[in-house]
């Protein structure tokens, strides 16, 4: 449906039975949080928050806590946008099948952003400190916007065209921000923000920065959307939106959201930069405090009636999930026209999403080669670290799609076990160290600090996976606990990691050589808790990908090195043990855990719900 405001979004959802109303008064700090992770969780309806305490705006979290939800949102706008992308796979289908995407012509009609000189989101104005003062775990630094829409343009290049609007983290309080005047902001590397921001260092110049906060759903949804640099979100929030989006340009000034519920107008100062966070964030730790940009606030402004969205997000799955599950649905099928040779990649939200990525690639070249070995494999692998988001992955496990044509990447068990069976560790590891990582992502050697590992399979079967721990299995003093997480997966339970100096995995390698029977297995997970990751497959992804930094932590029985390449012959070790430089995990506050449980008795407004 074309919405044009939240609130035409929040009653068409009531309406239809997908919304929930809760009266008593809430409190945004940790509680309106908590009742959004356990409604996601259980699957529940989006929910309005009449009465938030210490505020005259009402709060709606949970709208894109299911796909059913998603896709009835824009139920009106999804057919045309995919056929839009259907046209940018192959053009040739419009002139093929011109009747099947007038649709999509109406769609590209909507991505033209249409100029107003005033709209509802300015019709009043307000503070920071009159917003809702959001706080989603115990050690935040500070209240957050959690559905922010960051609005900016290029300073060598302004307008429409060249926009960036990202979901970059927006902190309104703590910290040393000066209250009502400064709000922290804090975006990732390789964020299109970055290139803003940077011409307007090179320039010695403010750069102009808008916050919007609701709106039409498309809006959120789009600031969120993994566009190449240089290409507009106002574009794709006009075809999903199904209208053009309504944008007011004020003189001298970043251009406004008109059907924004709020507005933040400001600028970044380049030469000024203040701690931001802790924040808990979609790892499932906390991102701890670092210097940031700062947004200077010039104006709040905020349209009548106006509703406050919001989210959470922790250790996975949580909301942001089922965005990103459903950007997946919408624009797979562009990736083969991006990454040549490239069918599939799956960025593992078990895992926070960057950790993790899953490929299918082929050997398109060398199909007379008698002994296959990878070769195109590493080329593409390369070239999907070389974009955007994806190249803050750590792990990217690849695999040749001939040797197996009906490979499911979303199923992981059977995805990993599939390259575990061909993958060769003296060959098939190839590393790149001292490199960027997710700003988020605290394995490595400091922020943005970390490594990469490739792990490339091709070819027929090598080994069978064993299923079971052998009854006579020895392992060093100080571990225990052995068990299966996989077919070929060993979790074993070592000592607490003791820092830099703890050489409690390299110990673990040296007990055995490469004809011990430990060997069968060829990945072994050093964990802290073998029974917590074993427990399913969500804990041990968790567990071995956001706990280890590739060329720290992962080693080998028999490891060596030649001509600069680092293999082993015997079982590839990971060590997956917290580390003192970690960031800590995300743990709930008992006592508003307690009053959520009270929302949910008999009676309560939550009742049924969670």
């Amino acid at each position: 449906m074309s919405y044009r405001s939240l609130k035409e979004c929040v009653d068409d959802l009531h309406a239809a039975g997908m919304l929930a109303r809760i009266d008593e008064p809430v409190d945004p700090c940790l509680e309106a949080a908590e009742i959004q992770r356990r409604v996601y969780a259980a699957g529940g309806p989006a929910i309005y928050y009449a009465r938030v305490k210490g505020c005259k705006f009402p709060l709606v979290s949970n709208l894109f806590g299911t796909m059913a939800r998603v896709e009835y949102l824009f139920r009106d706008s999804l057919e045309p946008v995919r056929r839009l992308i259907e046209l940018k796979t192959d053009p040739s289908r419009a002139v093929r099948e011109p009747w099947r995407y007038l649709s999509a012509a109406r769609a590209g009609w909507n991505t033209r952003p249409k100029r107003l000189s005033s709209g509802p989101v300015m019709a009043h104005e307000t503070t920071v400190a009159a917003l809702p003062q959001l706080k989603s775990w115990p050690d935040d630094g500070g209240a957050f916007i959690t559905l922010p829409q960051v609005y900016t343009e290029d300073p060598d290049r302004p307008g429409f065209a060249r926009s960036n609007l990202g979901m970059y983290r927006v902190q309104l309080s703590g910290g040393r921000y000066e209250p009502n005047r400064e709000v922290g902001l804090h975006y990732q590397i390789h964020r299109g923000i970055g290139v803003h921001h940077a011409a307007a260092i090179r320039r010695g110049e403010k750069l102009p920065v808008c916050v919007f906060v609701g709106g039409p759903p498309a809006m959120s949804l789009a600031a969120v959307m993994p566009l190449p640099e240089g290409l507009s979100e106002l574009m794709f929030a006009g075809a999903l939106g199904g209208r053009r989006p309504r944008m007011i340009r004020p003189i001298g000034g970043s251009a406004i959201h008109a059907d924004a519920d709020f507005c933040i107008v400001g600028h970044v100062d380049p030469t000024r930069r203040l701690p931001e966070g802790p924040f808990g964030d979609h790892l499932g730790y906390y991102s701890l405090a670092h210097e940031f940009p700062v947004i200077e606030v010039e104006k709040v402004y905020h349209r009548p009636g106006a509703i406050w969205p919001f989210t959470t997000v922790g250790r996975p799955p949580q909301e942001d999930t089922v965005l990103g599950q459903f950007i997946h649905e919408l624009t797979g099928s562009i990736i083969p026209t991006v990454l040549p040779g490239v069918s599939a990649v799956h960025a593992v939200d078990a895992t926070g999403v960057h950790p993790l990525l899953l490929a299918v690639g082929g050997e398109r070249y060398t199909p007379y080669a008698p002994r296959r070995r990878p070769q195109e494999l590493l080329t593409e692998a390369n070239a999907i670290l070389g974009q955007g988001q994806l190249s803050l992955a750590k792990y990217l496990l690849i695999v040749a799609g001939e040797d197996c044509p009906r490979i499911d990447i979303r199923d992981i068990a059977a995805f990993v076990g599939h390259l575990l069976e061909r993958f060769d560790p003296e060959r098939d590891l190839h590393f790149q160290t001292c490199t960027t990582i997710d700003t988020l992502d605290y394995s490595g050697g400091g922020l943005n600090q970390g490594s990469k590992l490739v792990i490339a399979a091709v070819g027929k079967k090598r080994r069978d996976l064993p299923t079971s721990v052998d009854a006579g299995l020895v392992l060093p003093d100080g571990f225990r606990d052995a068990r299966i997480a996989l077919p070929g997966v060993l979790i074993v339970e070592g000592p607490a990691c003791g820092g830099e100096s703890d050489k409690a995995t390299e110990r673990f390698c040296r007990k055995y050589d490469r004809h011990a029977a430990i060997n069968r297995f060829p990945l072994i997970v050093i964990v802290d808790d073998a029974e917590f990751t074993g427990r399913n497959l969500r804990n041990f992804l968790w567990v071995t990908f956001t706990r280890s930094d590739p060329a720290a932590d992962v080693e080998g029985i028999e490891s060596f090195s030649k001509q600069k390449h680092w293999g082993c012959r015997g079982s590839v070790v990971i060590d997956a043990r917290r580390k003192p430089h970690h960031a800590p995990p995300l743990v709930e506050d008992p006592g508003v855990s307690r009053r959520v449980d009270q929302l949910a008795q008999s009676g309560g407004p939550l009742h049924g719900i969670i």
